[in-house]
């Protein structure tokens, strides 16, 4: 099979399935495992994909926003990792953020400290944090429907009042060059300010975060250490170079 006839199948095969494995695509090419991570390599160049652990992904839509509801189901195990190593980041005494991000969230139910103080955009994280006797303090702003996040001109004004030792932020794009980034613009600018108020920022995201591109950007990648569950060797490079990458593995 000739490469344009190779790349032609793969791409139609991700838009038929959204994820693609190498192993699949090497027994319906016949062709080798290398030859393969090229043609995934000149597409990932070309952004008709991006490269994942084990095969590819199509790109998302740079105004895709799934609901709470769907993210807080996609990845569960992994974005329970994650969470259960950045809760072990928090100390006792600290002023900690967390962002309306369903990685987030999941978080709070490996919080063991008590004499921490929670500042949160996040309405799905009032009753667990409460729940737990954790005080916390909901900034006000714009309820938007989608994330359940407060945001606009009143959560700007809100998040002035404080200044945090850590904040853990969910993004939905990460790329070497473009950095974070996030649908909403307006969502963006919290996340942004939240962390220009932080003295550490970790970002959460799992393995299919990275290489997409979101419409609006929150930061560069140099502005926070990354906590993920895998990364392929060549991916990781990528980061490693512009800022500290954490992978958490079982």
């Amino acid at each position: 099979m000739l490469t344009p006839e190779r790349h032609q199948l793969i791409l139609q095969l991700l838009k038929e399935r959204n994820i693609i494995k190498i192993q699949d695509l090497v027994e319906l090419t016949n062709a080798s495992e290398s030859t393969i991570r090229r043609d995934l390599s000149q597409l990932e160049e070309g952004k008709y994909l991006k490269r994942i652990h084990g095969g590819a992904s199509r790109l998302q839509g740079k105004l895709d926003e799934p609901s709470m509801v769907v993210k807080a189901s996609k990845n569960l195990q992994e974005k329970r990792l994650i969470a259960q190593y950045a809760a072990s980041l928090v100390e006792e005494g600290d002023s900690i953020y967390l962002d309306a991000g369903s990685t987030i969230k999941e978080m709070i139910n490996f919080l063991t400290v008590k004499d921490i103080v929670v500042v949160t955009n996040g309405l799905t994280h009032v009753t667990p944090l409460i729940n737990k006797g954790i005080p916390t303090y909901l900034i006000g702003g714009f309820a938007k429907h989608i994330t359940k996040a407060l945001i606009g001109r009143g959560a700007l004004a809100s998040l002035d009042q404080y200044r945090f030792d850590k904040c853990f932020m969910g993004v939905n794009g990460i790329h070497p060059e473009f950095g974070f980034t996030t649908p909403d613009q307006e969502e963006a600018y919290v996340k942004q300010k939240a962390m220009q108020l932080s003295r550490e920022v970790f970002v959460l995201a799992d393995e299919s975060k990275f290489n997409e591109i979101a419409f609006a950007k929150i930061a560069d990648i140099k502005e926070a250490v990354i906590i993920t569950n895998q990364l392929a060797d060549e991916i990781r490079h990528q980061y490693e170079t512009r800022t500290t990458v954490k992978v958490v593995t079982t």
